[in-house]
């Protein structure tokens, strides 16, 4: 199957998409981006959307949801902001984010549900609907496709550089484009990572297909990442199909099978991204788990070496305390047999049968000093297999969020 190809560009690349970015005060830092607007001229775009798992769900993500029902899965645009997350904020919170889509919509000539509203930043802090407000028709106004680079840096939060990826293919003698932006450092961990992600695409796929591809997408990306083991309040990963390339996406075909393996490789690049910029993250480790019974033991001890402080800790400090690993296996839940585990450091054996393989101390620890590396654990009890991107956990990331209020 032909591959995609990684180009330059942004959301505005896909055909039929606009966007502007805007500094409207809701951050801190003066000239800060932190508000967005993107727009698909396409009067029947596609839209679909994973959201947290928080029961704790934020106002924009419980609008979201209810706005992607209501259209049938067809939305024109998304506004979203950073710096105030717009979450455990009441009545309050649920008018503005409301009020923003409704605002949007008019100013764009589009029903309300048409719209989708995200927001990302300190929980609990009512968000200034005025300050949005007044910058809608300043965003409507400067839509165009050169401006939707700016999209990227203005969901930034703590994050140390915008994350964005864009992909070409070539299909029937068309070309379709997959592009996409996130934003993720802290509070990341299925499902979803905590997140807000927004990707573009000019294939023409139906509403309830663009929904099934996208949830295979993320179940084998961003639910798939983990820096801390919160689960935030806002995640949202929304797709918009405009349609215009004039290729048709049909599950069950060669082509659908190529669009399916370029949005989960899109989603996993950005999510790859999302681990590297982790709060205070030097390093990136891929615990893959094979020999599991089941696919959930396999999933359960893959997630509980990635979540481990421990763990991390060790990572971070180059230290191949692979008892830590072994110990976090066997707290998972997944039916394990100790003597039987094998543990490598990329192709270094740590542990074989369970006990020490007898491996150089100074060699272990110039693997672990990588910044990318692979922590591979064969549990030998059967053939299901799992994987998950983790990094380290450093001091900074307690000097981030202990003042990330202030």
């Amino acid at each position: 199957m032909p591959s995609w190809n990684v180009i330059e560009g942004s959301l505005g690349t896909p055909k039929g998409f606009r966007a502007a970015a805007v500094a409207s005060g809701i951050k801190n830092a003066e000239s800060a981006l932190d508000l967005a607007l993107l727009f698909s001229d396409a009067p029947q775009t596609a839209a679909a959307g994973v959201f947290t798992s928080n029961r704790a769900a934020a106002a924009p993500v419980v609008l979201s949801r209810q706005n992607l029902k209501k259209s049938r899965g067809r939305v024109r645009a998304i506004i979203a902001n950073s710096g105030n997350a717009n979450a455990c904020t009441g009545r309050a919170g649920t008018r503005v984010a409301a009020e923003t889509a409704q605002a949007a919509a008019k100013c764009l000539g589009v029903r309300p549900e048409q719209v989708l509203v995200a927001s990302t930043g300190v929980i609990g802090m009512p968000l200034n609907l005025d300050l949005i407000l007044k910058q809608i028709p300043f965003l409507q106004e400067n839509l165009s496709a050169e401006n939707a680079s700016e999209v990227a840096r203005a969901i930034m939060t703590t994050d140390t550089y915008p994350k964005s990826a864009v992909f070409e293919a070539e299909i029937h003698g068309k070309c379709v484009y997959l592009a996409g932006i996130a934003k993720g450092a802290g509070m990341i961990h299925p499902h979803m990572a905590t997140m807000l992600s927004f990707i573009t695409t000019d294939a023409a796929i139906d509403p309830r297909n663009l929904q099934k591809m996208l949830q295979t997408a993320v179940d084998d990306s961003f639910n798939r990442i983990t820096v801390d083991g919160d689960t935030s309040t806002n995640d949202t990963v929304v797709v918009l199909a405009s349609g215009l390339s004039g290729v048709s996406i049909r599950p069950g075909t060669a082509v659908g099978a190529r669009f399916q393996a370029g949005l989960t490789t899109l989603c996993q690049t950005l999510a790859k991204m999302v681990v590297k910029d982790g709060e205070g993250a030097t390093k990136v480790a891929r615990i893959e788990v094979t020999g599991a019974r089941s696919a959930s033991d396999a999933e359960r001890v893959a997630r509980a070496i990635a979540n481990s402080p421990l763990v991390k800790t060790a990572i971070a400090g180059s230290d191949p305390n692979w008892g830590r690993i072994l110990c976090a296996a066997g707290y998972s839940g997944a039916r394990i047999e100790p003597e039987r585990v094998d543990i490598r450091l990329n192709d270094l054996y740590l542990c074989r049968r369970g006990i020490e393989a007898g491996f150089d101390e100074a060699v272990a620890r110039k693997e672990l000093d990588r910044k990318e590396q692979t922590i591979r654990v064969d549990l030998h009890q059967g053939k299901a297999r799992a994987w998950v991107w983790t990094c380290d956990l450093t001091h900074d990331y307690i000097r981030i969020n202990a003042s990330y209020r202030s």
